[in-house]
């Protein structure tokens, strides 16, 4: 897609506005972007750490009141390479490993905001290649589901789901993988 204001070059930004439900875009190279910066609120000086920001629900504004507001607390900062959590929050990566460790407590909100709720990570395997590992899960999650229907008393239904256990294995066997 060309850019819409010089026609010479491709668009690089893509701005949408939505205003009363009417929906205008915008295509731009990087060039025209910034010439029509005012334009579009301080798009030329959009960072990854505004983002972040953005995401931490950190304004400039909101942050400058915060700080005059608030009474001061304790800073929390990584022992090892001394990054605040302030600083973090401004640059956008941590210092060192022990960060992740120092600002635990901290990241948990940000990362369900971010992951829309997931804070686990149950990893992927590629179809092609994780034909006995998807098998090798399923197996694991139905156990644990008959495990739940034998302390409910659920006689019929775990009976249904050891067969469906067995069938798996039976399946997994026939394709080399061998049992669990």
């Amino acid at each position: 897609m060309m850019c819409q204001e010089c026609k010479e070059n491709p668009a690089t930004l893509h701005f949408t506005k939505v205003v009363n439900g009417e929906k205008t875009e915008v295509h731009l190279c990087e060039q025209c972007a910034q010439d029509k910066g005012t334009m579009f609120e301080n798009s030329a000086a959009f960072t990854v750490n505004n983002l972040l920001a953005g995401l931490l629900n950190i304004t400039p504004g909101f942050k400058q009141a915060q700080e005059q507001e608030a009474p001061k607390k304790e800073v929390l900062q990584c022992p090892k390479c001394k990054l605040t959590f302030q600083q973090f929050t401004s640059i956008g990566r941590f210092g060192c490993s022990e960060c992740y460790k120092t600002f635990n407590s901290e990241l948990d909100p940000i990362l369900k905001r971010v992951h829309s709720g997931n804070m686990e990570h149950h990893g992927k395997v590629p179809e092609r290649m994780g034909g006995t590992i998807q098998i090798k899960k399923q197996i694991k999650k139905l156990r644990t589901e008959l495990q739940a229907l034998i302390e409910e008393e659920e006689f019929e239904r775990a009976a249904e789901t050891r067969d469906r256990i067995r069938s798996l294995e039976r399946e997994m066997k026939q394709e080399g993988g061998g049992a669990e």
